[in-house]
């Protein structure tokens, strides 16, 4: 079949939708290592991704098992101790639909770990798995360079989701962190990060521990005509 026809075609379509709905973000893994060959094939199909002139501003700081123990630790220990500082500013709130959305998730996500409402210290336990990597046997910190600003952390968010998407095409689990960002002298110390690297989120990644509660209930999705305001 000619390259235009592959590409312009119901299959491909298909094929890119399997894959959507095949990820998910994944809250309970096997403490099984994810070969460096296969990290390096998902990396390599991710910078497949547009960016604003070809700027690939993504670098990615790969841990390994040990690595990502050892960072664990600290992690852990940073949350407990020092409040939120991401280089990039969290939401200041969440209104109407967003919100509905989020809580939607959240309750979701208690209901099937067996945390109930008002169990403040069931919800702040869960809360903390945030900083144990949900049990990922590996984590990918993303960065973009200070100068490149608001365009650099879109170029990256595309990025992340072709990473993502590769890995779930090769059986890789993951979930993108936005928590971990938020710890972000602490990530910079561990990985010997410039100043001049703005952390993004961290990917936390590996094989799907199936009979996990965390990974027992999806997310919804808006119908297109929620999203398209035709004019």
């Amino acid at each position: 079949m000619p390259r235009d026809e592959l590409i312009a075609s119901d299959e491909a379509l298909q094929a890119f939708e399997s894959l959507l709905k095949a990820r998910h973000s994944c809250r309970g893994f096997l403490d099984t290592p994810v070969p460096n060959e296969t990290v390096e094939r998902i990396v390599a199909a991710a910078q497949n991704t547009p960016s604003w002139c070809n700027s690939q501003p993504w670098l990615l700081k790969v841990a390994s098992i040990e690595a990502t123990e050892r960072f664990c630790q600290g992690l852990m220990k940073a949350a407990m101790e020092q409040p939120m500082a991401p280089n990039y500013d969290f939401p200041a709130k969440y209104t109407g639909v967003y919100k509905e959305r989020r809580s939607e998730t959240g309750w979701q996500l208690y209901e099937a770990v067996g945390v109930e409402r008002g169990d403040r210290v069931g919800s702040d336990r869960q809360m903390m798995e945030n900083f144990r990597l949900f049990g990922a046997p590996h984590v990918a910190i993303v960065t973009t360079e200070e100068d490149l600003g608001i365009y650099g952390v879109l170029d990256c968010g595309a990025f992340v989701s072709a990473f993502m998407l590769a890995a779930t095409a090769l059986g890789v689990a993951s979930i993108t962190q936005a928590a971990v960002a938020g710890q972000a002298a602490y990530v910079r110390g561990f990985f010997e990060l410039p100043e001049t690297r703005r952390i993004v989120c961290a990917i936390s990644f590996g094989y799907e521990d199936e009979d996990h509660p965390a990974n027992a209930f999806r997310t919804g999705r808006a119908t297109p005509d929620v999203v398209i305001d035709w004019c």
